[in-house]
């Protein structure tokens, strides 16, 4: 499926808010997507995603706003396989998955560590997008649906650290890309 994503307003980048942050552990409320400040949120997570690098997803958690919003956008990535480009969604979820697969993955919250995380190979995505309101299904596998499971958990106060096996599954970054760089 393809979708329109609607025009949003001029993005200011934010900082990063890096673990043990309490935005990062908690659960978020529900937005509303039509709202200006929801439009807002989602401008800003972009524009501090493509600033970034090296990354391919934000969630407001990480940004230090309690609200379940992302975006992603694994277009530039090496890993990626199937590709909507730049994906923003409001309260979103996992409606179905399947396959699950151990794989690598970071994050802009937890700077200094890398861990294997099972998750869906294959995944349907449903969420609203900002400013319409429009409900939307995204189908897709490999990067893109970590990717989006990624966000999706950052939304419900999960890390990535919170989905390891253990703590032999996490690792030092080897390649560390500071953004106050």
């Amino acid at each position: 499926m393809t979708f329109q994503l609607p025009a949003l307003p001029t993005g200011q980048v934010r900082d990063v808010v890096r673990a043990p942050a309490p935005v990062l552990s908690t659960p978020s409320p529900e937005l509303d997507p039509t709202s200006d400040e929801a439009a807002q949120l989602c401008a800003d997570l972009v524009a501090t995603m493509r600033v970034s690098p090296g990354c391919v997803g934000l969630a407001a958690p990480q940004i230090g706003v309690a609200a379940r919003a992302f975006c992603v956008d694994v277009t530039e990535h090496p890993k990626t396989k199937s590709c909507h480009g730049l994906i923003v969604l409001i309260n979103a979820e996992v409606i179905t998955a399947s396959r699950n697969e151990k794989s690598r993955e970071g994050c802009m919250s937890v700077p200094d560590f890398t861990g294997d995380v099972k998750r869906a190979n294959r995944v349907t995505v449903a969420g609203v997008l900002p400013v319409t309101g429009e409900r939307i299904e995204i189908v897709t596998d490999a990067f893109e649906a970590r990717a989006l499971q990624h966000e999706i958990d950052h939304c419900a106060g999960l890390l990535f650290l919170d989905r390891v096996a253990g703590a032999h599954a996490v690792f030092p970054r080897k390649v560390y890309q500071d953004p106050r760089a």
